[in-house]
């Protein structure tokens, strides 16, 4: 499943973020790229370690936590630790997977579900587009500032290069407390549902009511939080 979700929709605090994130120091973003995936990154990240930079990673990540439909999408157990990255002109990343564990310690992670968050408009800058490659088609995206991606960590995805312009993204991955997609997805269609019969029905319906006994069901059977 890929899904687009507006993220961040006030204008003026995208515009406060970006003040902050012009302010941030920038390294190579080989740096922290695996061995196969250093050979096709070409973009900067942010230092998130400076006091800047972890208030940014707090606040984007109580975005995501607090964000409704990131919760019933990706069930989330553990967010990673968040990268911020700027691509230039000439830049992008190839075709690559994402490590399947990232982290150390108590900070470690599955990757179940990868997000980018756009925080450049896209007439700030051409080409960049991210694009994932699934069975038998290809997607790509080059989403509004403040759109969030979510897709499979498990898929091959790419950044375009850029060929003018500026891109900066907010990058990241989410271990679900729901290990298998095709459960994830159907939870979430579940409570996609529930949403829509809510305007519809009175909470104390029979069929509300056995619609939250399922949720709650399926919940207690597949999630490990």
């Amino acid at each position: 499943m890929i899904l687009a979700i507006h993220a961040i929709p006030e204008a003026d605090r995208l515009s406060a973020m970006r003040d902050r994130i012009a302010l941030l120091e920038w390294r190579d973003g080989r740096e922290t790229a695996g061995s196969v995936a250093r050979e096709v990154k070409r973009n900067e990240q942010a230092v998130m370690e400076s006091t800047a930079g972890r208030s940014l990673q707090e606040e984007i990540s109580h975005i995501l936590w607090d964000n409704p439909v990131v919760r019933a999408a990706a069930q989330p157990r553990r967010l990673s630790h968040l990268l911020i990255s700027r691509t230039g002109e000439g830049g992008g990343y190839g075709a690559h997977v994402d490590n399947a564990l990232m982290g150390r310690g108590e900070r470690r992670v599955r990757t179940d579900l990868s997000f980018t968050l756009f925080l450049t408009p896209p007439d700030e800058y051409e080409g960049g587009e991210l694009a994932i490659h699934t069975a038998g088609m290809t997607q790509e995206v080059k989403g509004e500032a403040g759109t969030l991606v979510l897709y499979p960590s498990g898929a091959i995805h790419e950044v375009r290069p850029v060929t003018r312009g500026q891109r900066i993204v907010c990058v990241g991955w989410v271990e679900s407390m729901i290990a298998d997609a095709a459960a994830r997805e159907m939870l979430f269609d579940l409570e996609n549902l529930r949403a829509a019969l809510r305007q519809k029905l009175p909470s104390q319906s029979a069929e509300l009511l056995t619609l939250d006994k399922t949720i709650a069901n399926l919940l207690r059977m597949w999630a490990r939080p």
